[in-house]
């Protein structure tokens, strides 16, 4: 409760000084709304619906995404860190891939598949894939060599010792990979609904790149505050309890 407060009393000075600052003129509000105006376009959005329905359309997006590049990459990271012919052609790959900013895959995505939502989940997958590969072949090389030689001198191989070592000893780098998977993600996303517009639906993307192109900086500034708490919310909520066990379970804490 402490750290809240101090974390709660921290931003609403912020909040407070940036109210001033703006009613004492130091900055166009054409620039730089005021929170005033930021709140009040979140109350109205919220109110006739635009801003439950874009946050509904982008999270549906993001989810089935990154669900799809969790599948894809946990597998093939297992891959990559068990047969050296993996490592040495999709390990290279992916250790490529993952330098690529997520952008750069928003003109393939329109060539590929057009304006469309396969586009959006095409970037969000590329954003997501590999990442969670290359954390999850980090995770495995990273277990000490006496687990498996124990394990094997007991009698376990193949799947069992897979199942039942090699993965829960590589759980916590599993876990870091998700949550870096998640911010690719989300950060792909963004790019792709700036950049891509598809009749199925608007979402935080598109409000954010209208909002530019009506030069309506209180809806730029809230949906930037939006995508920030949404990311904020994520990881308190999803990640930050699996890490905090991992730490426990490890005796790290």
């Amino acid at each position: 409760m402490k750290r809240f407060l101090r974390s709660f009393a921290f931003f609403a000075v912020i909040v407070a000084l940036w109210e001033a600052a703006s009613r004492a003129g130091w900055w166009s509000p054409v620039l730089v709304p005021s929170p005033l105006s930021i709140g009040q376009y979140l109350w109205a959005s919220t109110l006739d619906g635009t801003l439950l329905s874009a946050g509904w359309v982008t999270m549906k997006r993001l989810m089935i995404g990154y669900i799809i590049g969790l599948l894809l990459g946990i597998p093939l990271g297992l891959l990559t860190a068990r047969f050296r012919f993996a490592e040495d052609t999709i390990g290279v790959l992916a250790l490529g891939l993952q330098t690529l900013p997520s952008v750069c895959w928003v003109p393939l995505a329109l060539l590929w598949f057009g304006q469309t939502e396969s586009a959006m989940l095409f970037i969000v997958i590329m954003g997501t894939l590999w990442a969670v590969l290359l954390a999850t072949d980090h995770g495995i090389r990273q277990i000490p060599p006496i687990y498996r030689r124990a394990a094997t001198t007991m009698g376990s191989s193949g799947f069992h010792l897979l199942w039942h070592v090699l993965l829960p000893a590589s759980l916590p780098h599993i876990v870091s990979g998700t949550k870096q998977g998640w911010a690719f993600a989300w950060r792909s996303l963004m790019a792709a609904e700036i950049y891509v517009t598809v009749l199925s639906g608007l979402g935080l993307g598109h409000l954010l790149h209208y909002g530019r192109e009506l030069h309506a900086m209180d809806q730029v500034a809230s949906i930037m505050l939006v995508i920030l708490m949404v990311g904020f919310i994520a990881d308190k909520a999803l990640f930050s309890p699996w890490e905090r066990f991992m730490r426990k379970r490890w005796g790290l804490s």
